[in-house]
């Protein structure tokens, strides 16, 4: 209550009093006449509140207060102002949403509002056109539910939401859609779907356009091949100018045939989300079999190269792919770390997952490169490319295998001090005791710890 009511309560209690005093005065009764007094007062104020009370209770919307004078006057006009204020804000809040509303439901992007829990609160109506969601029964539905594809409830499970996920609409196979989750508020979530069918199809375009001149150039590369690998072997008498040509010809066409190798194994990797092999494999006699090549490939520049994994190390998927991947990243180590380098490959598993690193002390490389080094035929320096003998297309390769196996790659490197390439795979991709009982049954060699 403030000064002026309390004003107010303080001079209506002076003056009840003196005219109670005023009555006992002409009849001679002060007690009667005061209590008297006091007690039509309080009548009279309990008489406010209980109309006060029934108007909390039972007011419409929008309905004003009840009318009264003197000092409930006042309270009631105080009440009235306040609900007015309050109508009239909630009027300008009700408006920008109704805009924000309109705008969004304008929007060719579809928007959804999902509260903590991934249930659905709203939408607009190019969510219902690319979802197929349908106001308002699907209001309060888990959007899992509604929206029925392994890679997105991987996805949304995962709470990773860094970058889009790809996928063919639930209601349209042949309408390709984006969408991509952000966090809001008291962890809600709002997802937003786009159409991106004409990119899609560009971008298929594209990698048909690789994959089939990269057929269609294999076959008159062999040709070609084969005939210089024919001159070669009989080029005795042959003018040493000759012979120079022919070797470089054939240096450059087992070059041109490797990117086509490259090329076509990516193909294959885009064609579809996961591998059609999904067995156990044993990692650690795979890395057994890549490092023993990878020795063979140091020669004689004397690289050690260490091998650690732990006892009993498996992984789900495909075998040639994985060894496609690993291969690449421990080749590379050995391509560019220096005569007499180190070469550190471990893999081992914890609560995370699996992990595999390959850590060398080679030349390293420039924050500004990393980024991008998965990027197809990339180049952080195009000579030193060219005199390892690469294609632009191995880490290209080894991202994309291990999208397939819900894996992911992390680079850490410094010029002059050598790179560190760790792969993490999913706690999803180790097999569990049954499987391996599976495969052990049909490939009985059993793998022993080993660091050489």
């Amino acid at each position: 209550m403030n000064q002026n009511w309390l004003g107010i309560l303080i001079r209506h209690l002076a003056l009840l009093v003196t005219a109670c005093l005023l009555v006992g005065l002409i009849t001679n009764h002060y007690g009667a006449s005061l209590a008297v007094g006091l007690g039509l007062y309080l009548a009279a104020t309990l008489k406010q509140l209980l109309r006060l009370n029934h108007w909390l209770k039972h007011q419409k919307p929008d309905e004003p207060p009840p009318e009264a004078g003197g000092l409930w006057g006042d309270v009631f006009d105080s009440i009235y102002t306040v609900q007015r204020r309050d109508i009239r804000a909630r009027d300008r809040l009700q408006a920008l949403i109704d805009r924000v509303q309109d705008s969004t439901a304008a929007l060719r992007d579809g928007v959804i509002m999902l509260d903590s829990d991934g249930n659905l609160e709203w939408w607009n109506n190019a969510a219902e056109t690319l979802l197929g969601l349908r106001s308002p029964g699907d209001g309060g539905q888990p959007i899992t539910n509604l929206v029925r594809n392994p890679r997105f409830f991987e996805y949304f499970h995962a709470g990773n939401y860094a970058e889009p996920i790809e996928m063919a609409s639930p209601i349209q196979d042949q309408v390709r859609i984006q969408l991509v989750i952000t966090r809001y508020g008291n962890n809600e979530h709002l997802l937003v779907v786009r159409d991106v069918t004409r990119v899609h199809q560009l971008e298929q375009m594209r990698k048909d356009f690789v994959a089939n001149v990269s057929h269609e150039l294999r076959t008159p590369l062999t040709v070609i091949t084969g005939y210089l690998e024919t001159l070669l072997d009989n080029s005795d008498g042959i003018n040493p100018r000759w012979l120079r040509a022919l070797q470089q010809m054939q240096q450059q066409g087992g070059r041109m045939q490797t990117l086509l190798n490259d090329l076509l194994l990516l193909a294959r990797l885009e064609a579809t989300d996961y591998p059609s092999e999904n067995q156990p494999v044993d990692v650690q006699a795979l890395l057994k079999s890549i490092v023993s090549d990878a020795r063979a490939l140091s020669g004689a520049r004397g690289h050690d190269i260490t091998l650690e994994v732990d006892a009993n190390c498996w992984l789900k998927g495909s075998e040639p792919e994985l060894r496609s991947a690993f291969s690449n990243l421990v080749f590379n180590a050995v391509k560019y770390t220096p005569d007499k380098g180190r070469v550190l490959v471990r893999f081992w598993q914890d609560g995370q997952g699996a992990h595999l690193s390959v850590k060398d002390s080679g030349i390293g490389i420039e924050a500004m490169h990393i980024p991008r080094l998965t990027e197809r035929f990339y180049r952080v320096d195009s000579s030193r490319n060219s005199n390892t003998g690469g294609t632009g297309l191995g880490l290209a390769i080894v991202k994309h295998v291990l999208m397939r196996h819900r894996g992911r790659m992390e680079i850490a490197s410094v010029p002059n001090h050598g790179s560190t390439f760790i792969c993490h795979f999913a706690p999803a991709q180790i097999p569990q005791a049954r499987n391996l009982r599976a495969a052990r049954s049909v490939d009985p060699e059993q793998a022993d710890g080993t660091q050489g």
